[in-house]
């Protein structure tokens, strides 16, 4: 069946959920929990008789629109079991004051293990030697290098950011955070405004941009910060793609003003077959899975219980609660 009923009061907080969820997570909840009352599927789209009566929604917010959202007649709190929210109606998610909670923090370390691993691929040009390997030629002219004693920037000092400065830090890389305000922020050597940003741009060998995507931070990298970058130094974007302008990041690339870039996202997904980044020999790409884990759903569905023992004990804030005007 799509659809599992769990629970016998009528009364029993009714959660809802669109995002398909594994049979032995489902028991588990559905016995931790006996007194509320469960109904998972696999797609929103088979949720419709069950959507007006639901009161709770775990859901990965992309498919939800103003008129789903208005068929929620009861529906008091949106559980995401994703970090990103762009793509949430969330104005009239605000209208009707309805809380969000989002998995804020679940990618950090595989996130954070992505990002080192590329850094690590590029400096040790672990790609030109099983290129070698592959020819069977052996060749010790192989300039490789060390992540020692180079300068990590990181856009976005929240979870992910501070797992990779972390992470960073142990290979004695120095680490400079950009956040909103500059303020302090574990294992951030410096801090900066976003507002200073230009003022720390040429002092990286490696951007990272980890980033929500909100009106603020699309355009984020654009032409003049790309300027203001190191000939030598590697763009890795693993935010969103709005957050680089890819026409002005394709000509810094093929003109060589930066080094290069690592891209696990891109404006249109999956990246058109025609689209030139994938001629570039100064590009790693990826298919935007820097976040994938086998123990996401393990760590989203966490998140979620916590949030859900305070829910139902009336609680005024919940873990990841965020502001929906706002969107972060």
């Amino acid at each position: 069946m799509d659809e599992r009923w769990m629970g016998q009061q009528s009364s029993a907080v009714r959660v809802v959920s669109t995002a398909k969820i594994s049979g032995k997570h489902q028991q588990a909840m559905t016995t931790d929990y006996p007194h509320v009352r469960f109904s998972f599927f696999d797609h929103i789209e088979q949720a419709a008789t069950a959507l007006p009566d639901a009161e709770v929604m775990i859901t990965y917010g992309e498919d939800l629109d103003e008129e789903r959202i208005a068929q929620c007649r009861q529906l008091r709190w949106i559980h995401v079991i994703s970090a990103g929210l762009e793509k949430m109606p969330l104005q009239a998610i605000s209208a009707r004051g309805i809380r969000v909670t989002n998995a804020r923090g679940i990618h950090a370390v595989p996130m954070s293990e992505y990002a080192l691993a590329v850094m690590l691929q590029i400096t040790r040009r672990t790609d030109q030697l099983r290129d070698l390997q592959r020819d069977k030629r052996w060749d010790r002219t192989i300039r490789v290098g060390e992540l020692a004693g180079q300068t990590l920037l990181v856009l976005g000092a929240g979870a992910i950011g501070q797992a990779i400065a972390q992470k960073a830090q142990a290979f004695a890389m120095t680490t400079i955070g950009v956040n909103t305000d500059g303020r302090e922020t574990p294992h951030f050597d410096r801090m900066v405004s976003i507002g200073q940003l230009h003022l720390v741009l040429g002092l990286a060998d490696f951007i990272v941009l980890t980033v929500p995507q909100t009106p603020e931070t699309v355009g984020l990298i654009g032409r003049e910060e790309l300027s203001k970058m190191k000939p030598t130094a590697t763009l890795i974007n693993l935010a969103r793609g709005a957050v680089v302008d890819e026409v002005a990041l394709l000509d810094a690339l093929r003109e060589r003003t930066i080094a290069q870039a690592v891209l696990d996202v891109f404006q249109q997904e999956p990246l058109p077959a025609a689209h030139p980044f994938w001629e570039l020999d100064n590009v790693i790409l990826t298919p935007h899975l820097s976040g994938r884990s086998p123990r996401y759903m393990t760590r989203a569905l966490e998140g979620f219980r916590r949030n859900l023992d305070a829910y139902l004990r009336g609680a005024k804030r919940m873990e990841n609660e965020i502001d929906a005007e706002k969107g972060y």
